[in-house]
């Protein structure tokens, strides 16, 4: 994480898009502030589908998505739903660089009440609960008043990649594309909860966004982190990513970010923290966004009195981005195979590939590195000498020794499936 207090608050991305086409603009603190107080923003759209559909690599087999570019600050997007907005940016996207553009980073909402703009004048982040004083924090006050940091990390939603668990389980059905890497420009959540100061006996700190659940029974959405974790100097709320003010659908004004940690945590139009004494029991902790505690939360399917445990850090994982199911090429040539990776809460140590169905492995060259928490490119050529069917595969491992499995998981809730990756390609 880089602290940048006083400096352009990004003069160091504007190459951080290699290969797209908009460069990403460096924004003083001053111009930040005079942006994000003139922006107006709105989701008072009706989101029609483009004629375009794409085919998603389910488990049960390919099936047929829109793609659909009628949501605001949005280009692009694989529609999973409308409301809440659920888009999925599609695999292509990842090919262009190793960060993910803010118009096509994917969206996830749990409630559909969200607000279609946010009044920055007014906006004040609330800092209660068991501290010492009371704070209401307003964006300047974010923005001018606090040291700035700079962290590249992936954003991955809990249950990416979903529509390949089978047997099938319940819940969005997403291909790999709920997922993006950002540069995400804040605060330290430490910063501010010192600011604030903690009393003695703090347990947790809970979280939470503009969003509202569509009736009034139903449980607003909340989560917690350990008090260590959220003052470990890395969780921060960003004002930004990738240079430019957070898209409304991304969490404008202000997200939490929790770098190696399931996106279930990264709350967005953050707007409310409480410092507890006691554990959070809340739905979203203690029912919501549990996994088995088991070797990769994984279970067999029908077992049950199985302990549960909040889901938390990410595990390994690699794609392939510039092949798919299906291609082929001239046997006896050397085809070029690249893709991204990252090590979920550790950096990417080494992306291996097999092109004989996982017999055999070769290295792979590692792009540059922007920090443990973020994607890493790769690339090689791969031999196919012998014409007929080939079995590609991609596996990553971290920093900390963890590899990517060579069997999937499987949990009731979809969640954490980071198998090693295989595309099936035909040499002719």
């Amino acid at each position: 994480m880089r602290d940048d207090k006083e400096g352009p608050f990004s003069h160091s991305l504007t190459n951080l898009h290699r290969g797209h086409a908009a460069a990403t603009r460096g924004l003083s603190r001053r111009a930040m502030l005079r942006n994000v107080g003139a922006t107006g923003l709105s989701l008072a759209v009706s989101p029609a589908l483009a004629d375009e559909l794409v085919k998603l690599p389910f488990a049960s087999g390919p099936r047929e998505r829109p793609v659909t570019h009628a949501f605001p600050q949005k280009g692009d997007m694989i529609l999973q739903r409308v409301r809440p907005p659920l888009l999925e940016t599609p695999m292509e996207v990842f090919d262009r660089g190793v960060f993910t553009p803010n118009e096509q980073f994917y969206v996830r909402w749990h409630w559909a009440e969200i607000p279609n703009s946010v009044d920055v004048n007014t906006f004040r982040l609330a800092v209660r609960g068991h501290v010492d004083r009371t704070l209401s924090l307003s964006i300047p006050d974010m923005i001018g008043d606090l040291p700035r940091v700079e962290l590249a990390a992936v954003n991955q939603c809990s249950g990416n990649s979903r529509g390949l668990f089978a047997p099938r389980v319940p819940g969005a059905q997403w291909g790999h594309g709920a997922m993006g890497n950002a540069k995400w420009t804040g605060v330290r959540l430490k910063d501010v909860l010192d600011r604030a100061g903690i009393k003695a006996g703090a347990v947790q700190v809970r979280f939470r966004g503009l969003d509202e659940p569509v009736v009034p029974e139903a449980p607003t959405f909340r989560k917690s982190l350990a008090i260590d974790h959220a003052r470990d100097g890395e969780v921060m709320i960003a004002y930004a990513m990738n240079g430019e003010q957070l898209p409304l659908l991304n969490g404008f004004p202000l997200r939490l970010i929790v770098p190696g940690w399931y996106s279930t945590y990264w709350v967005k139009m953050l707007s409310d923290i409480e410092v507890l004494d006691k554990v959070d029991d809340n739905y979203w902790m203690a029912v919501a966004y549990t996994i088995p505690d088991t070797p990769h939360a994984s279970i067999a399917p029908g077992q049950t009195g199985v302990k549960m445990v909040p889901i938390n850090r990410m595990v390994p994982r690699s794609f392939f981005t510039n092949i798919a199911d299906g291609a082929s090429f001239a046997a006896g040539t050397r085809v070029p195979v690249r893709g991204i990776a990252f090590g979920g809460d550790a950096g990417v140590a080494k992306v291996e590939v097999s092109s004989d169905g996982g017999k055999s492995w070769q290295p792979t060259r590692l792009g540059d590195d922007f920090g443990k928490y973020g994607f890493r490119q790769w690339q090689t050529d791969l031999a196919l000498a012998d014409k007929g069917d080939h079995a590609l595969m991609v596996r990553c491992t971290n920093s900390s020794g963890e590899v990517q499995p060579d069997t999937p998981n499987w949990n009731t809730s979809g969640f954490m499936l980071n198998v090693i990756e295989t595309v099936q390609v035909k040499a002719v």
